[in-house]
């Protein structure tokens, strides 16, 4: 199977698993997320259209020069996508989604566990791509560089995303009784992985630089974090103060 097969592959396995993944988290970790079966709809709907609009239009602030080499050929020009862009357009997308049909509690909880499974299935077709993907870090000396297909060993940039994805999971699982507003799991979630990802790109090839010597991705994480700005401080102290209630190893 070629590398671009395998990816397809993967990434329709991440929206498979991630889907029923959902429908048992919406039951069991996240009851109270729905109160009636049409807001789902309308939380779907949301997050399913400003989803696709975030990935492409990250895509084009990442990666200008490619994304609009051979415009005005639309079949270029929606190639690419990324995650970043993908996840806050979802969350834009539900919340206009909420406004629109009066939904007035959260609802992020039900998404975190299938967004980390979905999204560590998603890197492995990603990791078995190689160089087609363009998600691969820069060359490094370490021992566990990887050669996608240039001779080079990089940084096997999907699978340190995929460890912290479950690193993270375990931590907000273990930490879910101190999580205790609606929502804030899922605002852990992101501004995780918000963090991490703004990280993780600078050991990654950067296609066209910002001011600021960012990528346009790392901007779009800058963005996202602002926008959770008020609510890391609690986040962080629910996660990881010490006292009563609080996380101990075990």
């Amino acid at each position: 199977m070629s590398p671009v097969a395998l990816h397809t592959a993967f990434e329709a396995l991440a929206y498979a698993i991630g889907f029923r993944t959902f429908l048992w988290t919406r039951r069991r970790l996240a009851p109270a997320a729905f109160r009636h079966e049409d807001h789902l709809v309308w939380v779907a709907v949301g997050a399913i259209v400003g989803a696709a609009l975030g990935a492409k239009l990250s895509f084009w602030l990442d990666d200008p020069l490619t994304a609009f080499a051979e415009f005005p050929d639309l079949h270029h020009l929606l190639e690419g996508k990324s995650i970043i862009g993908a996840l806050l357009g979802g969350l834009a997308g539900v919340e206009l989604a909420k406004k629109v049909a009066g939904v007035d509690n959260s609802t992020g909880d039900a998404f975190v566990l299938p967004l980390t499974l979905g999204m560590c299935i998603g890197r492995i077709g990603c990791f078995l791509a190689g160089l087609g993907d363009h998600t691969y870090g820069v060359p490094t000396t370490l021992p566990w560089g990887v050669d996608f297909g240039d001779g080079l060993p990089r940084h096997p940039t999907q699978l340190y995303e995929i460890g912290f994805l479950l690193a993270q999971y375990v931590l907000l699982h273990r930490r879910r009784e101190a999580l205790t507003r609606p929502g804030d799991r899922f605002r852990a979630f992101m501004i995780g992985y918000l963090l991490f990802r703004l990280m993780v790109e600078f050991i990654k090839p950067v296609f066209y630089t910002y001011p600021g010597g960012l990528s346009g991705l790392q901007w779009l994480c800058v963005a996202g974090l602002v926008y959770y700005a008020r609510d890391i401080p609690r986040i962080l102290r629910a996660l990881f103060a010490r006292g009563s209630g609080a996380w101990e190893p075990r």
